[in-house]
């Protein structure tokens, strides 16, 4: 083999390494907007993994990023496939159970909804300003790119996303 070829393949694969990582694994993502702060901020990075939809699915309460219309947006996962999803004064029911929530939303007006197999229910965690389910309906499946996992900037805020 050429001895510049050689030099290049090392490069080669790193790069096919990456590109492969970002692709399927993990990859940046930016928050734009209002809509789930207390937890992430306008501006943030953090890291969206992809495969854990494929190896542990998702979770009430997992934060996740899908495509809507020609956005991607993020919001939290309240309602899971085939569940009825209610709000009655500020408190969170599940299947007519009432679900004690880990986290401390803004005010939740009354609602009630049912999610289609295959789909999810969504809300920011900022109610006041977030256009989600409430608004669009629930995401399917297809749509979700990923579970937000990590803030990565700005480092101060560096972690797990709550």
């Amino acid at each position: 083999m050429n001895k510049k070829i050689k030099e290049i393949i090392p490069y080669i694969l790193i790069i096919i390494c990456v590109v492969s990582i970002r692709t399927f694994l993990i990859t940046p993502a930016r928050v734009d907007g209002e809509s789930m702060e207390n937890t992430l901020y306008n501006g943030e990075i953090v890291l969206l993994n992809k495969i854990v939809l494929k190896t542990k699915g998702l979770n009430r309460f997992d934060v996740v990023v899908f495509k809507h219309e020609d956005d991607l947006l993020i919001k939290r996962v309240i309602g899971l496939p085939g569940e009825k999803v209610e709000y009655i004064n500020n408190e969170l029911y599940i299947n007519n159970e009432k679900i004690n929530t880990p986290i401390e939303f803004e005010n939740t007006d009354d609602f009630k909804y049912e999610v289609p197999n295959g789909e999810y229910f969504v809300l920011g965690d900022n109610r006041d300003n977030s256009k989600d389910s409430r608004y669009f309906g629930s995401v399917k499946l297809t749509n979700i790119k990923g579970k937000v996992s990590t803030i990565l900037l700005p480092l101060k805020r560096i972690g797990k996303v709550k």
